[in-house]
């Protein structure tokens, strides 16, 4: 070793033993019990394991164990066992040691979650559907036997978002995409709130640079204004407390670029009309326990003398917290400038929870105090549930899981009196499903406020409902269209096909009796016969369709069987050619390279790319290709919900992509235009768009009521370019008030 290459091993050294020095240093600054010798063992056991292997960056590899106990000790607030595990959840996985070897080591729990760590390494899934499905249920499995491996797991992607500009492009849309898809509404549902926000705009900052780095400059232009607003607002707050005698501290939270990017998404504004981008915080030391609740509604009607409050935004989470435990009271005031603000009134616990979720709900109930445990278990029940029924599509099996981990709640009533929460949005069937399965599959309808309502009804807060049911289960496909909860939706899958699996039954009794009518052989080669004949997907498409009547077996079956079909050599030709041409195409699409970012020109844009119908990207936009199982490249944008559930189950076929496009090629765009009424508003527009621009409108739809007018117009446009460029010349008719493409 040469001196430079010993430097280099000292330095490393110094900075490995500091990072462990840091470690140690929050840890005997927390509450838990001193186990320093127990975290050193681990620590130096890990540290060999691991010894001459480097990350991505070129950094030990031991660097990423001790940021993800780092993590689990200061952000999530968790103990020795947890910081244990995560010093040694890569060893498993990467070295020759064994489960077996930890559990000698260091006892059965610490083992028990780092096998679990094992299970749903490298991400949650994997290549094959039925690993994805099968990894993601060890995920919940796991995470329902102990919370902590989701949870050290979830630091771990933390570390790994934080670190993923050292990644390939593609790695970063699988690895950011997986994020936002599931371990972001992960992080939410057990009121990490903190991670949660910080995943997201990793994940928004990877996938979409430009826009990013657009709305960062924009906070930062803004930010001036935005001070000068939050000294003005909070001085009086600040003088009415100290009035109160108050042990009390004041923040501004100002919102990240993902909050901004996706309200504006959502709402189709621009930056500009994002008005509640400032937030106010106060976190109080109430006097006493019992007077923490009673405080927080002291301190709004102390602000309301202050400030006019917004009657429809009060929101009570202190005496109804939410699912994930989130306690605090949230309320919108009228600034002296004309802007509203929210303003959360927190104690110093509620801060923790809110932060730390589960883990500071453990250290509160250690400590005697009562903790909102129920709700967490009522899900992770929920969970347990849904796998007692699994579902064969992964991603159907995902999105059941994930439907409600980012739900507002609601609070409803039985006929009894009794309160359920419920996410909003819910219908009547959903709460009939919550109560009990029986109660959801013999479901007709529902009485809320003791009038008749269809089962498909949404429900509000404060609601009574009763569950109208029939003596028959009478489950429908319909029903998967108006369900928002994971269980409803489980548990109306799981009758679908058992209901399937009767009609298949019969599908092949019928065929069985037809093939032996006519003296015909019941082989799988016969039954291929006619599955293609019938050009359906597989044998059990072809029994559910004889099962439910839709194939009827006759003359035409026997014929394709018998072979009685004319076969010209046209046809023969024909069907030649298109194999051919199918295998050059197979071949050619076998040879792309996974790792190399994909360039759209206008040449290979109609020949060899295909362009989603589910968000319709166009130039300009940020986009990815998906390589599907039929070796077709189709490109989505990076934004699309179809996109992300991709990157979280078929990671693997992820590919960058770029456009190379010199407006050669049109696409049509569809533009929302709102405005005032007045005349000569519609041929100011179209003379805008025909003569001034040289575009095309395809297609228009304007409709006018109480002198608002509202439209949509379908315009030929080469790229991102030419719609900003529209939208900026439409802006300058003045009766028109707001205008945004749409998708």
């Amino acid at each position: 070793m040469d001196n430079n290459d010993e430097r280099n091993h000292s330095g490393e050294e110094a900075a490995i033993n500091a990072a462990f020095q840091e470690l140690l240093d929050i840890y005997l600054a927390s509450q838990h019990r001193k186990k320093v010798e127990l975290i050193t063992k681990a620590f130096n056991f890990a540290r060999q394991a691991h010894k001459g292997v480097r990350r991505h960056s070129g950094e030990p590899y031991i660097m990423h164990p001790l940021a993800v106990a780092k993590i689990v000790c200061k952000e999530i607030g968790l103990g020795s066992t947890s910081i244990c595990s995560a010093l040694l959840h890569d060893v498993v996985e990467d070295t020759d040691y064994t489960v077996e070897d930890i559990r000698n080591l260091f006892g059965d729990k610490i083992a028990e979650i780092v096998d679990g760590l094992t299970k749903i390494s490298g991400g949650v899934f994997g290549t094959q559907a039925s690993e994805q499905a099968e990894n993601f249920k060890k995920l919940l499995l796991t995470m329902s036997e102990d919370i902590r491996v989701i949870l050290i797991k979830i630091a771990d992607r933390l570390h790994n978002m934080r670190t993923l500009k050292h990644m390939q492009i593609n790695k970063q849309y699988k690895i950011a995409g997986e994020t936002l898809y599931i371990y972001a509404p992960i992080a939410y549902r057990l009121g990490l709130s903190k991670i949660k926000t910080e995943l997201e705009n990793l994940s928004f900052k990877y996938e979409h640079p430009e826009e990013y780095a657009r709305i960062e400059k924009k906070i930062e232009k803004t930010q001036l204004e935005r001070d000068i607003l939050y000294t003005e607002f909070t001085q009086p707050i600040c003088e009415q407390l100290d009035a109160m005698g108050l042990d009390y501290r004041i923040i501004g939270r100002v919102k990240t670029p993902y909050s901004i990017w996706n309200k504006m998404q959502k709402k189709n504004v621009a930056f500009e009309d994002i008005f509640d981008i400032l937030a106010v915080r106060i976190i109080f030391t109430p006097r006493s326990d019992k007077d923490e609740n009673n405080e927080c509604f002291n301190i709004y009607i102390a602000l309301t003398k202050l400030y006019n409050a917004h009657p429809d935004r009060l929101r009570d989470w202190v005496n109804k917290p939410r699912t994930n435990g989130y306690k605090a009271l949230h309320a919108t005031f009228m600034s002296q400038r004309g802007e509203w603000i929210e303003v959360q009134i927190r104690s110093e616990k509620m801060n923790e929870v809110a932060e730390k979720g589960i883990a500071a709900h453990w250290k509160y109930k250690s400590l005697g105090e009562s903790s909102n445990d129920d709700q967490l278990d009522n899900w992770l029940h929920t969970i347990k549930e849904i796998l007692d029924d699994p579902q064969p599509n992964a991603l159907d099996f995902l999105d059941t899981i994930k439907l409600n981990l980012y739900a507002t709640e609601i609070f409803v009533f039985t006929p009894k009196g009794d309160i359920k929460t419920m996410p909003q949005n819910c219908t009547a069937l959903d709460l009939a499903y919550s109560i009990h399965t029986f109660l959801g599959n013999h479901c007709i309808g529902a009485k809320v406020n003791h009038r008749l309502v269809p089962m498909s009804h949404q429900l509000q807060s404060g609601d009574q409902v009763e569950i109208l049911t029939s003596n028959a289960p009478r489950v429908e496909e319909s029903w998967l269209s108006f369900v928002t909860t994971a269980k409803a939706r489980s548990k109306i899958q799981a009758a679908l096909r058992r209901q399937q699996r009767l009609l298949q039954h019969e599908g092949e009794e019928k065929l069985n009796a037809f093939l032996e009518q006519e003296g015909l052989g019941n082989h799988a080669g016969n039954i291929e016969k006619l599955w293609k004949f019938h050009k359906l997907k597989d044998r059990d498409e072809l029994m559910l369709a004889i099962g439910k009547g839709t194939v009827a077996l006759g003359s035409d079956d026997k014929d394709a069987l018998l072979g009685n079909k004319k076969f010209s050599f046209q046809s023969l030709f024909t069907f030649n050619r298109d194999k051919k041409k199918e295998t050059q195409e197979a071949e050619r699409h076998n040879e792309v390279d996974r790792k190399a970012t994909i360039n759209l020109t206008d040449e290979n844009l109609n020949s060899r790319y295909i362009i989603a119908d589910c968000c319709n990207p166009i130039p300009g936009d940020d986009v990815l290709g998906y390589y599907d199982e039929e070796k077709h490249i189709i490109i989505h944008k990076r934004s699309c919900p179809n996109a992300n559930a991709l990157k979280s189950s078929h990671g693997d076929r992820i590919l960058a992509a770029k456009w190379e496009t010199h407006k050669q090629l049109y696409f049509v765009v569809p533009i929302q235009i709102k405005g005032i009424d007045g005349m000569g508003v519609l041929h100011e527009i179209t003379t805008i768009i025909y003569q001034q621009l040289n575009a095309n409108i395809q297609k228009l739809h304007l409709e006018s009521n109480d002198g608002i007018f509202e439209g949509t117009f379908w315009v030929n446009v080469h790229d991102v370019e030419d719609v900003k460029e529209i939208c900026s010349n439409l802006k300058k008719i003045k009766n028109i008030k707001t205008i945004a493409r749409i998708g």
